[in-house]
């Protein structure tokens, strides 16, 4: 992670990862689940109840989800809930009130579940709320699976970053691991856009 790090990033952007928007090629070799669960495994497991992985963009658990006033003092206008209806997760219009635009996915964090239907929406929902001048909170039980894949698959569409450097970037700044069948969501994204990529009229 260090040498990417050094290779990549640079100091003068709010996230050490953002000038990667400007310099990904088109198209890149695709990882494999294995390489993909080998850097994730290798990195430091430091993770708080959020954190912020992309400028404007936090990530967390349901701990923080339930802190309004904690969220108010960060300045978060959007929840996106990635684990909507769960009897841990609490996040709805009505909780939040009118000052907070709010954004349910009722994930379950199974291999078997198919998140891909929702990683247009809640990018979308991100993008929106971001460049509106939001703050967006994105969060799940833990926040390291559902919520991050959800997270991976924004910076994959919006930023057309390659799903490692996604993955590098958010690790920066938070611990993450989504399950084994998201991954292989995310690798079928990314394998999606650099079809699009190449075929975009010139």
């Amino acid at each position: 992670k260090e040498s990417f790090s050094k290779q990549h990033c640079n100091g003068k952007h709010t996230h050490p990862c953002v000038s990667l928007c400007h310099t990904a090629p088109p198209t890149w070799e695709i990882p494999s689940l294995q390489e993909l669960e080998e850097v994730l495994h290798s990195a430091p497991r430091s993770c708080h109840h959020g954190d912020e992985v992309w400028p404007n963009l936090y990530l967390g658990d349901m701990f923080m989800s339930h802190d309004k006033l904690g969220l108010w003092q960060l300045g978060i206008t959007h929840v996106l809930n990635a684990a909507h209806g769960k009897l841990c997760c609490k996040g709805s219009d009505d909780f939040y009130g009118t000052t907070v635009k709010y954004y349910g996915v009722p994930a379950n964090d199974l291999p078997t579940f198919d998140l891909s239907p929702f990683f247009y929406p809640a990018a979308e929902f991100i993008h929106q709320a971001l460049t509106s001048g939001g703050k967006v909170f994105v969060h799940c039980a833990v926040g390291v699976s559902r919520s991050a894949a959800l997270v991976l698959a924004y910076l994959m569409i919006h930023h057309h970053l390659s799903l490692l450097s996604s993955v590098h970037c958010v690790q920066q700044k938070r611990w993450i691991f989504p399950n084994r069948g998201f991954l292989r969501q995310l690798i079928n994204l990314e394998r999606d856009l650099q079809y699009k990529r190449l075929n975009e009229p010139k």
